[in-house]
């Protein structure tokens, strides 16, 4: 018997739900007198925390007021014990770097269908459609922007605990937005502090804690195209613990033509303090969903037919329907189109993440922490003419010290770690036969091996006097990529005996990334930091067996890409009524990592470009501009302009007989979109018996950009506005208090737009000449329509 994500789903959360409500025994007189000592100790723990957060306040000005870090209270009652962490978080209030943090005030009354909803409210973020409905890209300053699905480029964490795996990769459909109380954006060159792949810098996702939930909160949300979510969660704070357990079901049918989904989560933390020196941190992710995917269209198709409907049967599709090419018994021989329903693209992909974090004082003053964490991706995507399915599944653990004293007769902290992850891939890709989503034919390659990471960090925190602070930061990282294709060729006709080529690839890595910042707090409103910060990424496992061409075969070469940064930024904060930040960057890359796609029959590939660089400009603003007047009034603003371009890079393309030599030095890359802002202007009623009704206007602006190495292909800007009406009241007496009430209309004027634009290959003519946009419009496996006007509304009650 089996169910269903949100049967499963739902079964675990009501065991969880039973066994956290389950009675507890009575405390002796001593446990008494030990909880009592606890609770003086998280009450001085908290002073001595506001103090430190009254220095630091300006590091997370935009989109919500600044939150402590993951399990530190900012404050903490008289009958209250909040288990506290010590050690040095590595993506909140995070010193000399440009970071925001949004808390839940910005997005809780809003549909919050995906991630994109949250993070584009930050400076320096961009977002599209990812591979299917409720996949999201999310690009920070443009490092994620060329990728069709995921997220790469950047490392993602929740908790504090990973959620990119080994080989870069992690997802932004993983869980549901609503289990979340705040989101760290870490922004520029990172691997001193993350490693890997941090060449954007990082974002942290932090679920709400029990001591804010503080009972049990259940919502339902509904809106156009069958949209439908069931959530709810459950939490609570004692003497020495705390707990959260969320879980949703969530179902859609999709703007576009077949994108129905359904999927649920499981979304846990817990802390327990077991000693007055000792902690233990918990946490579990699990989500499971069916996705129907649309195939990706070119730009004719798109303005045809963005929404692909009447795209049931080849035979009979109307104009503009996406269609794949697949072979009839399989394997070799004739070939017929199918669109996306007739073929039944899907993606059926199961996570599991389960990690634990023990904190130990050695004193007041230093904190041993050591997180270990398994990460579990079970995919199975017939989602184009060449399936794929695969086990990946991976072990992340780290160990490190942070001391914070005196060095040099300056104050100080210390950090110094030590860290190790591990992925085991077994993946499949097959040819596609017409028999719908289980239509598995022939194998046509094997990738099995694993990748291995290790290094050491180190960081210091000097305050070298009062208003001035040193940082510097070190990693070191060794790499191992150990893994295998089998490629499958088969005649064109006839026999089905497949002729095998084994392409290992064994690739050895070394990178050292440093960092230096100086934050100066020029005045207690004004603080100004300028940091250098480096990264690095090396190839993916998949990347090494995809030709340019886009079929499996050696693409082992690969470089590992490599980048240098320059931040110089300022924040300013005026009491409660303004809070704004700005930063420019120049970032210098070598040998940086450029997907592309060959063709919605074949697979992207994956090249590097020898030199170019990254600048750009962010904005962030929160105003109340009539405090006195109309206190609840505000306006939350952000605004990234990114311009990068090829500085050195001649690309080869072949076809029509002929091949010829392009100077693309000077190109803007592509995918990335130049300017994206977003602006809110709103009011919340503060007090009163209307206290808590509000509502706002947003503005989302995207520039054009180009999807081609040539530019010659420019998918157009869009300005979309949105509207909001809520009722979300204090807690307090009576019943009312206890609902909240949201209605949203999105894409208000019904824009038609492009949603998402994979990057596609240039091409020549038989003289050799590059073709202009004019042909490139032509080319498939690009292009998503974004959502048209959409109603959304939800409830939500409080025990």
């Amino acid at each position: 018997m089996s169910l269903s994500p949100g049967a499963r789903t739902s079964c675990a959360l009501l065991l969880v739900v039973a066994s956290a409500t389950a009675a507890s025994a009575q405390t002796s007189p001593h446990q008494q007198r030990r909880e009592q000592l606890l609770r003086e100790r998280a009450a001085i723990d908290a002073q001595l925390q506001a103090l430190d957060a009254a220095d630091t306040a300006a590091t997370s000005p935009i989109a919500g007021s600044a939150e402590a870090p993951p399990v530190t209270a900012s404050s903490a009652g008289p009958d209250e014990i909040v288990v506290t962490g010590k050690a040095l978080s590595l993506t909140t209030q995070v010193t000399g770097q440009t970071v925001t943090t949004i808390n839940d005030a910005a997005f809780r009354n809003t549909p919050a269908t995906t991630i994109a909803d949250i993070v584009r409210l930050s400076p320096g973020v961009a977002v599209i459609q990812g591979n299917g409905p409720r996949d999201v890209g999310v690009s920070i300053r443009g490092s994620n922007a060329r990728n069709s699905f995921g997220a790469r480029n950047m490392q993602v964490f929740e908790d504090d605990f990973p959620v990119t795996q080994p080989d870069g990769l992690a997802r932004f459909d993983l869980t549901d937005p609503h289990a979340y109380g705040a989101v760290d954006v870490v922004r520029g060159p990172s691997s001193a502090r993350y490693g890997n792949y941090a060449i954007g810098g990082a974002v942290n996702f932090r679920t709400r804690r029990g001591r804010e939930i503080d009972g049990a909160e259940f919502g339902l949300d509904g809106g156009g195209d069958g949209y439908a979510n069931l959530y709810g969660t459950i939490g609570n704070a004692g003497r020495d613990y705390e707990y959260s357990l969320f879980g949703s079901f969530a179902r859609a049918n999709g703007s576009t033509g077949h994108t129905h989904y359904e999927t649920g989560t499981i979304n846990a933390l817990a802390t327990y303090a077991f000693s007055d020196r000792d902690r233990v941190t918990a946490k579990l992710i699990y989500n499971e969903g069916e996705f129907q995917l649309s195939t990706r269209l070119s730009y004719n198709q798109y303005l045809q037919n963005p929404y692909q409907q009447g795209c049931d049967a080849a035979a009979t599709a109307a104009p503009g329907c996406g269609t794949i090419n697949v072979f009839v018994n399989g394997v070799n021989g004739t070939r017929i189109a199918q669109t996306a329903k007739e073929g039944d693209l899907a993606r059926n992909d199961r996570r599991t993440i389960v990690g634990a974090r023990y904190e130990h004082d050695f004193d007041a003053n230093t904190t041993w922490r050591t997180q270990a964490t398994f990460d579990s991706r079970v995919v199975n995507q017939p989602t184009s003419a060449n399936p794929f399915k695969g086990t990946l599944d991976s072990y992340n653990i780290t160990s490190d010290v942070t001391n914070r004293g005196r060095l040099f007769g300056m104050d100080a902290t210390s950090f110094i770690g030590l860290f190790y992850n591990y992925l085991d891939n077994q993946s499949y890709t097959f040819n596609k036969t017409p028999a719908g989503r289980n239509g598995f034919g022939a194998l046509t390659q094997t990738v099995f091996g694993d990748v291995r990471n290790m290094g050491v960090r180190a960081r210091e925190e000097l305050q070298l006097t009062h208003d001035l602070q040193l940082i510097a930061g070190i990693g070191a990282e060794r790499s191992i990529l150990d893994v295998r294709q089998t490629a499958y060729a088969y005649p064109t006709t006839g026999s089905t005996s497949a002729t095998l080529t084994v392409i290992p690839a064994l690739r050895h890595f070394w990178n050292v990334a440093p960092e230096a910042a100086l934050l100066w707090q020029a005045s207690d409103a004004l603080r100004l930091h300028a940091r250098v910060g480096t990264a690095y990424g090396i190839p993916q496992a998949g990347n090494l067996f995809v030709t340019p061409a886009g079929v499996p075969g050696n693409n082992a070469a690969l470089k590992t890409q490599k980048s240098t940064g320059v931040d110089v930024g300022a924040e300013l904060v005026l009491g409660n009524n303004l809070r704004a930040e700005v930063t420019g960057y120049y970032e210098w890359f070598r040998n940086e990592q450029i997907s592309q796609s060959a063709g919605v029959n074949l697979l992207a590939y994956t090249t590097n470009a020898p030199r170019s660089r990254h600048r750009g400009v962010e904005l962030g603003l929160h105003w109340k501009p009539l405090p006195g007047l109309l206190p609840g009034a505000k306006l939350d603003a952000s605004y990234s302009y990114n311009d990068q371009r090829y500085s050195r890079y001649d690309e080869r393309l072949s076809g029509n007989g002929t091949s010829a030599l392009f100077d693309r030095d000077g190109n803007r890359i592509p995918g990335v979109i130049p300017t994206f802002a977003n602006g809110r202007l709103g009011y919340d009623q503060p007090s009163g018996p209307l206290a808590g009704l509000g509502g706002f206007v947003e503005v989302t602006y995207r520039s054009r950009y180009y999807i081609d190495n040539g530019n010659q292909l420019r998918i157009p800007g869009y300005t979309l506005t949105n509207l909001n009406l809520h009722y979300d009241p204090p807690k307090g007496e009576g019943w009312l208090s206890r609902l909240s009430f949201f209605a949203s209309v999105q894409n208000l004027f019904d824009k038609t737009y492009v949603g998402s634009a994979s990057i596609i290959a240039d091409s020549i003519t038989a003289a050799g000449q590059q073709n202009p946009a004019s042909v490139l419009m032509s080319s498939t496996g690009s292009i998503y329509a974004g959502t048209p006007r959409t109603v959304y509304a939800g409830i939500k009650t409080r025990f």
